[in-house]
């Protein structure tokens, strides 16, 4: 089944809402379809995302496997300038009598990658303590 093919996900649900719902309105059903199909087309996308990542993740490139460690990388370097060595380092240069003002980053914009990333190592940290495989 292609990512496209919502009618006739649509369409084989609407099948067996109709057969295992009879006593339902018309509209009660067509909504249930609805539901149903949507439900099952985010799950091909879902899928469909998966089979990229898990092809992306297998490829000896880096510069198709290694993008996310990559970010991983950037991000955490950038919350240690922010929060530790660019303190620190400003701290020790006023002692020394330093005048220069080092770049200070806005972590807005990082942020939300940084915790999504953390979030899916969390999830993925649960998988392994559970035994649950990659990809299952």
């Amino acid at each position: 089944m292609s990512i496209t093919g919502i009618g006739e996900i649509a369409q084989a649900v609407g099948g067996i809402v109709n057969k295992f719902l009879p006593d339902k309105s018309q509209e009660e059903k067509d909504a249930l379809t609805r539901e149903l199909a949507q439900l099952q087309f985010d799950q091909a996308v879902i899928q469909s995302q998966t089979d990229t990542n898990k092809a992306e993740a297998s490829n000896a490139s880096v510069f198709v496997a290694g993008w996310r460690p990559f970010i991983g990388w950037v991000c955490g370097c950038a919350f240690a300038w922010a929060f530790v060595v660019g303190p620190l380092v400003s701290y020790l240069a006023r002692l020394l009598g330093a005048t220069a003002e080092l770049p200070v980053l806005d972590l807005s914009q990082l942020s939300p990658v940084l915790m999504g990333m953390l979030g899916l190592g969390a999830m993925r940290t649960v998988e392994k303590v559970n035994g649950i495989k990659a990809g299952h």
